[in-house]
């Protein structure tokens, strides 16, 4: 069987019933640069576009549908999923996608694995299931909330790394609201090196109060 008819019986079978899913089912190409298969569902939510304006999108469906502010989080996990090729492992994203009639970002949870392998053992499909998430969910909450830690850390680790060690933990401590005492016991130091720490914390980060602290606290695994 050749790698065409592989692609064509494979979407074929899973086209059967991919509209019983309550969620788009998409099938890329090997390198998922390409949508070969969108569920009728999937369709309906990108404003009713066809199949055959899809598979002409080519890359660009990447830049029409999703927010390009996030490719640094998920593209990284796709290219290595296609660099283990392994059918039985999936990774999981959280992706802003534009959706409905006017095509407003909404969250979405897409898990994608590789679904068929070329005769070479490379990666010829990928297949995605991707359902929205309720705006009222608790999850939208927490997904946002660690996308903008890992945008905080992003731009902040340079700072980070002029902490040592000890300043570290006693940034931890701080940003849990504990006391220059406290500090100086659970660390066996005088009270007068916690007030050191603290405002060698400050001065290094820019830290203007202890929300501030908290942010580099929470960003960086301290608490």
């Amino acid at each position: 069987m050749t790698d065409e008819q592989l692609i064509a019986n494979r979407i074929a079978e899973i086209a059967s019933f991919a509209d019983e899913y309550p969620g788009a089912v998409i099938i890329l190409s090997g390198d998922a640069s390409r949508v070969l298969y969108m569920s009728s569902r999937g369709r309906r939510d990108l404003g009713g576009v066809t199949m055959e304006e899809l598979t002409a999108m080519g890359p660009e469906y990447y830049a029409r549908y999703f927010n390009p502010e996030e490719a640094h989080e998920y593209v990284p996990q796709v290219i290595g999923l296609l660099e283990r090729n392994d059918l039985a492992y999936a990774v999981t994203l959280f992706q802003q996608v534009r959706t409905g009639p006017h095509l407003d970002f909404a969250w979405h949870m897409t898990t994608a694995r590789v679904l068929a392998q070329d005769a070479a053992g490379r990666p010829l499909l990928v297949i995605c299931f991707s359902t929205p998430i309720d705006p009222k969910s608790h999850i939208t909450t927490k997904v946002q909330r660690l996308l903008d830690e890992n945008t905080f850390l992003r731009q902040h680790s340079a700072t980070f790394a002029s902490l040592t060690t000890r300043e570290r933990e006693v940034l931890g401590c701080l940003a849990l609201g504990h006391s220059s005492h406290e500090i100086a016991a659970a660390f066996h130091i005088s009270a007068q090196t916690a007030d050191t720490h603290r405002r060698n914390i400050r001065q290094k980060l820019g830290a203007a109060s202890s929300f501030d602290l908290g942010l580099y606290a929470r960003a960086f695994n301290l608490i």
